[in-house]
């Protein structure tokens, strides 16, 4: 099924339709944003810990890599003071399984994610 590093393609009627890791990466990075706990992704440890990067770029933080016809998620993200971290983590990998899932029809094979940070509010930093 796949045919370049970075693209799977899945046979439909008709022709194939492809996927880029990054389209891949874009989805996550949508399912992974609208979770409550989540401040924002994180450009990984080299951009810095305190870096939140905006929703302009949606793959920022993440990286999708596809493996024999098996996708694997890599997030990297910066969680809300006072949540429960682990719940997070859990309802991150929900959303984004069932996102990249639903609208890709591809298998998700591993979501990892990797809590860089914990973002306090304003008037708790005083």
């Amino acid at each position: 099924m796949s045919e370049n590093k970075g693209i799977i393609s899945k046979p439909e009627a008709g022709g194939s339709v492809s996927y880029s890791e990054d389209v891949i990466a874009i989805i996550s990075g949508l399912a992974a944003s609208e979770i409550e706990g989540v401040a924002g992704m994180s450009g990984g440890l080299k951009s810095g810990i305190g870096e939140l990067l905006g929703k302009k770029d949606l793959s920022k933080g993440i990286k999708a890599t596809i493996v024999n016809d098996d996708v694997t998620i890599d997030i990297n993200l910066i969680a809300v003071y006072g949540s429960t971290l682990h719940d997070v983590a859990l309802a991150v990998q929900k959303s984004v399984k069932r996102a990249v899932e639903g609208m890709t029809g591809l298998r998700v094979a591993a979501i990892n994610v990797l809590v860089q940070g914990v973002q306090v509010p304003a008037e708790d930093r005083r």
